[in-house]
């Protein structure tokens, strides 16, 4: 492990792509109307509502000007969300980026795109260091997918600031080769959740438990393949004969 002042450039490196999307695109938030998110963009109201979409999926640029030359200002819902509504987004959005990243992280091990996530597997022992040490482009696809999860279900700011907390002390944890008593993994109910063990085994072997959180997609592909191993088993069996 390297000390923190050696991980300075990483740092800035991690950052910088972040802070360049954060300060140059319109926040859209679920509970804001338009017309706020607009007028935080530094746009005219009344010659854009019509050309400006509330959804995230239809990126807005801030409009540059030397009175506000970067995009700081947030439009935020007024209500809270309750607190059913908060667990309920929280876990929600936790399970689409577990499935979401199954796949991504499964397309990552492709032996064409394996290159983008070898600086990751690039070590001699896991560590919590590991969990930072990524291609840039895995980088965005990791924030970028988590990102996704939270905004397709309409996720609240608050809901947003937690999921960021209990975001990164996950991946913390699956990297960070230690199998603690008070892991997420043993407070879920067994079988549940993959933990530090699983997916240091994951680091160990590369070729199974991709999904970074939890066993469902894990367990289904393993199922899967094993499926199609026994098939294939059966083929030459009858081709011999």
């Amino acid at each position: 492990m390297q000390r923190p002042k050696h991980r300075i450039v990483e740092g800035l490196t991690y950052i910088s792509p972040l802070l360049l999307l954060d300060l140059t695109l319109i926040k859209k938030y679920a509970g804001v109307s338009v017309q706020d998110m607009v007028l935080s963009g530094n746009y005219d109201i009344s010659s854009v509502t019509k050309t400006i979409h509330g959804t995230f999926l239809a990126p807005t640029l801030h409009n540059f000007t030397l009175s506000s030359p970067l995009q700081t200002h947030r439009a935020l819902p007024v209500a809270p969300p309750t607190s059913r509504e908060l667990a309920l987004q929280l876990v929600t959005s936790l399970f689409i980026y577990d499935t979401l990243f199954f796949g991504f992280h499964l397309m990552l091990h492709h032996p064409k795109l394996a290159s983008i996530h070898s600086p990751h597997h690039n070590h001699r022992e896991i560590n919590p260091q590991i969990t930072n040490q990524l291609d840039i482009f895995e980088r965005l696809g990791l924030v970028l997918l988590a990102n996704f999860s939270l905004n397709i279900i309409g996720s609240h700011v608050l809901t947003r600031t937690i999921f960021v907390l209990i975001f990164v002390w996950l991946l913390v944890d699956i990297h960070s080769g230690l199998d603690l008593e008070w892991g997420y993994d043993k407070i879920l109910p067994k079988g549940w959740a993959s933990g530090s063990k699983r997916h240091s085994m994951h680091h160990r072997v590369g070729n199974k438990y991709y999904a970074p959180f939890f066993n469902w997609w894990d367990d289904a592909y393993e199922w899967v393949c094993k499926k199609e191993v026994k098939k294939e088993v059966r083929r030459v069996v009858v081709d011999s004969t």
